[in-house]
């Protein structure tokens, strides 16, 4: 509205320009909006082949299970079941905190598929998760008679032809992969249901590359990153969210320390301690090889740094993402027999590792990492009934660092650190907006502004619903607008 770049430009007093900041903040968030309600909109449409059947799947699941369902994971696996069964693709957002058991909820929706004679999918953004994911998804289904096939980029070519001849013909249910399942060369016989696993990773056209995969496919996508609802409704208008907001019971809150440099030796003391008593631990290092800066501890070398010196009598491992497959799985496959003490990694035990008797998340240089990524390496301990810590290692002494991991020591609350990492990182580091295809808009600072972004949205939608292809007249402007940002590469719709 033009009275509002003028008054934002030269306002006559401070009321002037609150009005004019506001009208423009409610503009670019509207705008926004209309964009993703065209999206859903697009994805939408009446789809018979959407469809699954799903009778019995949540008490047959329920019944086959070593543990009770929490009462949050009933209620959002009852929310997909509900939505499998309607003629339109599901397009859904499942996000929830570290542990709070996002792999059962996702194993509901597979089982659906297979169980109704339809394939269905599990995507991961690196093999070890793909690897992790597979190997608790097999167990999961193994009641049913449904034995997922991993297909990842590293196993032989002669592997992955078998698999792609059947995976065309029908004769997988249910496969778990990477980026390697929206490849050409991948073809489904009757894909149903696809699960994308730590979503942000993934951009937009990788997500509809593997949803092409099949006819009105059901589309789920999995955070462990907790979401604020502000940026949800963002980065997510397109979807329906549902929230895993219960950890099972038993599990306790993880200690949390900050320690410097020089007291490196009390966190190698400690790791001494808890393997003492049959525990395990991780060790988490920022980079692979020794680098440059002195300060910045390398894996490798830490490793035989701490094998020959720090841990001689101990059994330590290495795992990061440069290493071969069978070499990397070999290592974790020892960690989770308790064949391993001490595991020396990089981020890529981030997510998916489940080592219930790790009770030690020592992460050194913790400064490199973002909060978000901190909360997400201390949610690979404390996983049993045992109590468990994780040891913040820095070797920054600056003020803004300290306050900033000091978060950590704080709170185990996800969305608490969520919002945190929001307002000092910016969206897109903390779920992969850029990836999604949300243009910057100044996020970090119209993102707070929450009654404005629930009124544009509620907005949008109305005027999607009404108008979706934006062929009114008065209309017009708001299309040339969208269309313009999308020629700029701000990819708003699919």
């Amino acid at each position: 509205m033009p009275w509002a770049v003028a008054y934002a430009h030269r306002p006559a007093d401070a009321e002037e320009a609150r009005q004019a900041q506001a009208r423009l903040t409610y503009e670019r968030l509207f705008a926004l909006q209309a964009a993703l309600a065209q999206r859903r909109h697009n994805v939408k449409q009446h789809n018979e082949q959407s469809v699954v059947a799903c009778d019995g799947v949540l008490a047959e699941l329920s019944e086959t299970l070593p543990f009770t369902l929490t009462e949050a994971q009933r209620r959002v696996i009852k929310q997909i079941l509900a939505d499998l069964v309607k003629p339109e693709p599901q397009y859904r957002l499942i996000h929830g905190d570290v542990g709070s058991g996002k792999t059962v909820v996702a194993a509901a929706a597979l089982l659906a598929a297979a169980r109704a004679g339809r394939q269905a999918a599990m995507m991961a953004p690196t093999e070890i998760l793909a690897e992790q994911d597979w190997a608790v998804i097999s167990e999961l289904l193994e009641p049913f008679g449904v034995a997922p096939v991993l297909l990842i980029g590293s196993i032989a070519e002669a592997d992955k032809r078998v698999i792609y001849e059947d995976l065309a013909a029908g004769r997988i249910a249910c496969v778990v992969g990477t980026h390697t399942l929206f490849q050409e060369s991948v073809e489904f016989a009757d894909l149903a249901v696809a699960v994308i696993d730590e979503q942000q990773r993934f951009g937009v056209s990788q997500r509809a590359r593997l949803a092409e995969k099949g006819d009105g496919t059901n589309i789920l996508v999995m955070s462990a990153t907790p979401i604020p609802r502000t940026l949800a409704l963002t980065a997510y208008g397109d979807f329906d969210v549902s929230v895993v907001d219960e950890l099972p019971p038993g599990r306790q809150p993880v200690h949390t320390e900050l320690l410097t440099r020089r007291q490196r030796s009390q966190a190698y003391e400690t790791v001494i301690a808890h393997v003492g008593r049959g525990r395990q631990a991780f060790i988490v290092c920022p980079v692979i090889e020794e680098a440059k800066n002195k300060y910045v501890t390398a894996a490798e070398e830490l490793y035989r740094h701490l094998s020959g010196h720090v841990f001689p009598n101990l059994n330590l491992g290495l795992v990061h993402g440069q290493m071969p497959s069978d070499e990397r799985e070999a290592a974790m496959a020892k960690f989770r027999a308790s064949k391993i003490d001490v595991l020396v990694a990089t981020s890529v035990v981030e997510v998916g590792v489940d080592v219930p008797n790790a009770t030690v998340m020592l992460v050194q240089n913790a400064e490199r990492f973002g909060l978000a990524q901190l909360h997400q390496l201390r949610g690979r301990v404390g996983r049993g009934s045992e109590s468990a810590c994780c040891l913040l290692v820095t070797g920054s002494g600056s003020p803004e660092v300290i306050d900033r991991l000091n978060v950590l020591v704080r709170t185990n609350d996800g969305f608490e650190i969520a919002s945190e990492d929001l307002a000092r990182r910016g969206p897109g580091e903390l779920t992969g907006t850029r990836q999604h295809g949300i243009p910057d808009l100044e996020m970090s600072g119209l993102m707070g502004d929450t009654r404005t972004l629930v009124r544009a949205r509620e907005d949008a939608l109305k005027l999607i619903a009404d108008d979706p292809r934006l062929e009114q007249p008065a209309h017009q402007p708001l299309k040339d607008y969208l269309a313009r940002h999308s020629q700029e590469g701000q990819d708003w719709t699919l």
